[in-house]
């Protein structure tokens, strides 16, 4: 199978219905639509107007064809636009911030077209931004296809600034001109006065973290995560991961400890990991008979390489759903 920028994983638990209704890309009717359970917590419509203002590139259709499913096509596109390289599998443009997009895009109105003005950043060129000056922060989201700076036409930047601060989710930037950033990182807000870059707050992996490929997830189906926001390596990463329970009487709880699979050969009780690449696409299949119910997934470290970074970081909350 050709690999795409994107990881297609089609919700195996619609499989039944899917083939009973018998969609094809091609058409899909209102009534399939509104059955759709969203992998985010933030979702759109499925259909984006996007136009790369670096490269020229543009996208402008339907993205997801209900059910949990995507366009494989649709999403190549999409990454064009983003400026995600052909060569690159192991670099992904975050499904959940194409969501985001989108629903902001509804939010604002659909009429509105996105002009990209900073897509995908490769760790050199971010660097290199860096170095000239540029607001680019070291450890970037861009590097990790999960942030984006736009123009949304018709809407003035700090509308949009606002607006995601109201929303507790993802990261936004204003700097006083036509462009807004946002991205689906931590909860934070900043302009060109706060935003830290060309200070120490990341310094040392300070900041480092880790997310899913997706906020919803059915027993019995993987979940992928990668760490973020990386500033120095190596990184010791212990090789046993715990899985969260949150609940509103008693508080959060281990509930499972477990060994996902890792894309580097496992060594000891301390992996060690020194690129960005390496620190993506680990995997672990949740249990049958797991509890619905909120949960994070925490994971330590085991090296004091780096005296700021954090001993334990966890995931943003997922959500349990049997169907």
């Amino acid at each position: 199978m050709k690999i795409f920028c994107f990881p297609i994983k089609p919700l195996v638990f619609f499989f039944t219905i899917v083939l009973i209704i018998g969609f094809t890309s091609q058409g899909i009717t209102a009534q399939i639509e509104s059955s759709d359970m969203s992998r985010y917590f933030y979702s759109g419509d499925g259909q984006l107007r996007l136009y790369s203002k670096k490269n020229g590139k543009s996208f402008s259709g339907r993205y997801r064809l209900g059910l949990g499913t995507y366009d494989e096509s649709a999403l190549k596109k999409i990454c064009r636009v983003f400026d995600v390289p052909d060569n690159a599998p192991n670099t992904h443009l975050s499904l959940r911030l194409i969501e985001f997009i989108d629903y902001l895009q509804d939010r604002f109105g659909p009429k509105h077209q996105i002009t990209i003005t900073s897509g995908y950043r490769n760790p050199e060129y971010n660097t290199g931004l860096r170095n000239n000056g540029k607001l680019a922060a070291k450890a970037s989201l861009h590097q990790y296809g999960m942030a984006v700076d736009f123009i949304m036409e018709g809407v003035k930047a700090k509308s949009i600034w606002n607006y995601v601060k109201t929303l507790g989710f993802g990261g936004t930037g204003y700097y006083h001109g036509k462009t807004v950033h946002i991205d689906v990182g931590p909860s934070r807000s900043w302009d060109e006065t706060t935003s830290g870059v060309g200070t120490n707050i990341s310094d040392d992996n300070k900041l480092i973290g880790i997310v899913t490929d997706y906020d919803v997830y059915q027993p019995g189906t993987t979940i992928t995560f990668r760490f973020i926001r990386m500033t120095a390596f190596p990184i010791g990463v212990i090789p046993e991961f715990s899985i969260v329970r949150l609940d509103d009487q008693t508080g959060p709880k281990v509930v499972l400890d477990f060994k996902p699979d890792f894309t580097i050969s496992e060594k000891g009780s301390c992996i060690q990991f020194g690129n960005i690449n390496q620190m993506a696409e680990i995997q672990w299949k949740l249990p049958d008979g797991i509890i619905p119910g909120r949960y994070k997934i925490r994971a330590g470290f085991c090296d004091d390489a780096w005296k700021h970074m954090p001993n334990q970081i966890e995931t943003p909350e997922i959500e349990i759903r049997k169907i």
